[in-house]
């Protein structure tokens, strides 16, 4: 039995022979996990299957620089998230800078609200912010980058990065109040 590594590499020598069945094969294996990355990404389901779209054509187009070197799932993914980053930045009318000098706190107050809500209600709240918040949340929080990662990625400021990150903690604790506000008056 090969290795799964062995797998993805027999797969991309055969997509890189252009052979259509083993393209098919590799979007199949992939496309449902990328597309869950692109819908955090995305504002709604359209914008999610386009980044989808690209992020596969970039996969495709760039399948013969893959070295074997971790895993063809990260790597796909990688790709995904800088083709949601293209995307949202093509448009995406401009983010909002922040004077530099300004050291705005970020005071969230955690809340037990998040383990209540379904992954489908929590991404719902997410796809609500607008795109260059749910873009930095997304890089900072899901992804990993730092501030000056993102900063340098999209252009902006890394104070910029931070006060955008802030405000869409902000943004989602508020939906999240609403929403345990909502709940228990219900119950009650």
């Amino acid at each position: 039995m090969k290795s799964e590594m062995q797998q993805d590499k027999d797969l991309v020598i055969s997509c890189l022979k252009n052979n259509r069945e083993a393209q098919h094969m590799l979007y199949k294996r992939f496309a449902s996990k990328m597309y869950g990355i692109c819908l955090r990404f995305a504002h709604g389901d359209n914008q999610a299957q386009d980044i989808l779209q690209e992020g596969f054509i970039k996969v495709y187009d760039n399948l013969g620089k893959f070295r074997f070197e971790g895993s063809l799932e990260g790597w796909i993914k990688r790709i995904m998230v800088n083709a949601a980053i293209d995307y949202i930045k093509k448009n995406v009318n401009h983010f909002q800078e922040i004077d530099e000098n300004s050291d705005q706190p970020c005071n969230i107050i955690e809340d037990e609200a998040i383990s209540r809500l379904s992954v489908e209600d929590l991404m719902k709240i997410i796809q609500e912010l607008p795109d260059s918040k749910r873009l930095i949340f997304n890089l900072y929080a899901y992804e990993g980058y730092s501030h000056k990662e993102i900063a340098d990625k999209l252009g902006i400021s890394i104070m910029t990065s931070k006060s955008q990150y802030c405000k869409a903690k902000k943004f989602l604790q508020e939906r999240l109040t609403n929403i345990n506000t909502i709940s228990y008056e219900r119950v009650h």
